[in-house]
């Protein structure tokens, strides 16, 4: 966008690179521990994990911007957390690591956007959504990229292609979808990014949270995945709890012209 002149080319100073890389490093960790939590669990339960953003949003809105929760607030975060309890229980694709890694991007994805916030309304150092979350892109790919180069190196030599078609890998169909999950991811944070700018971290992850549903009934559709009905319940009471917060956020402004 900056080559060829559809955003206008930032000017960034040194002190503004540093203030973001911090959001860079948790943007990778964020990305990491989502990817690791779907490669040990279902679809459908690390999703559940991740409806509760809204409770690490509300702490680490409080701690770094100083937005306190009313007792409201606290309260509708209550059937959040009771319902990925109770979920947790029955999931029958459940352990240990996966769970956590879950609960571990809930930490760090939320950590980005309240740092992200902050930055974004800093009067002094003020930055769009588009240049905020280029920049960290960009400082993503460079922070990685050693470690993908020592930990992975360079697979897509002709040999390696080779072979992999002959272990029955579909390489055709693997670049495509690598290709196309990657242009929606990004244009899903992106979009996620510019809702950012306009709203507090804690309603951005209760919005968030809708984007939940559709994935959650999407993967358990595609993936057949075995659902029990405690199972359907513990979710259900955990978007509810969202609802529920989004209702008290509403009636809040009407509490304080009373």
């Amino acid at each position: 966008m900056w080559t060829f002149n559809l955003h206008k080319r930032p000017k960034v100073s040194g002190a503004q690179l540093l203030a973001i890389l911090p959001l860079a490093v948790v943007h990778i960790l964020g990305n990491f521990f989502t990817n690791m939590s779907l490669g040990k669990v279902s679809v459908s339960f690390t999703h559940t994990i991740k409806a509760m953003e809204p409770f690490f949003s509300v702490i680490l809105s409080a701690m770094f911007l100083g937005e306190m929760p009313t007792p409201w607030v606290v309260g509708s975060l209550v059937p959040i957390v009771g319902g990925v309890a109770l979920a947790s229980m029955t999931e029958t694709s459940f352990n240990w690591a996966g769970f956590w890694s879950a609960m571990a991007s809930n930490l760090t994805n939320q950590s980005r956007n309240v740092l992200s916030k902050k930055v974004m309304a800093n009067k002094e150092d003020s930055m769009d959504n588009i240049t905020l979350f280029s920049i960290i892109t960009v400082m993503s790919f460079f922070l990685l990229f050693p470690v993908t180069y020592f930990t992975e190196g360079f697979k897509y030599a002709p040999s390696f292609l080779q072979s992999a078609v002959k272990s029955g890998i579909n390489v055709k169909q693997l670049l495509t979808r690598s290709l196309l999950a990657a242009l929606c991811f990004h244009a899903y944070q992106q979009v996620s990014y510019m809702i950012l700018q306009r709203v507090s971290p804690v309603t951005h992850s209760v919005g968030n949270c809708v984007k939940r549903v559709v994935v959650i009934v999407s993967s358990v559709i595609f993936f057949k995945t075995a659902v029990l009905f405690i199972n359907s319940l513990g979710t259900g009471i955990a978007l509810a709890g969202v609802f529920l917060y989004s209702r008290v956020k509403r009636i809040k402004p009407k509490q304080k012209a009373a």
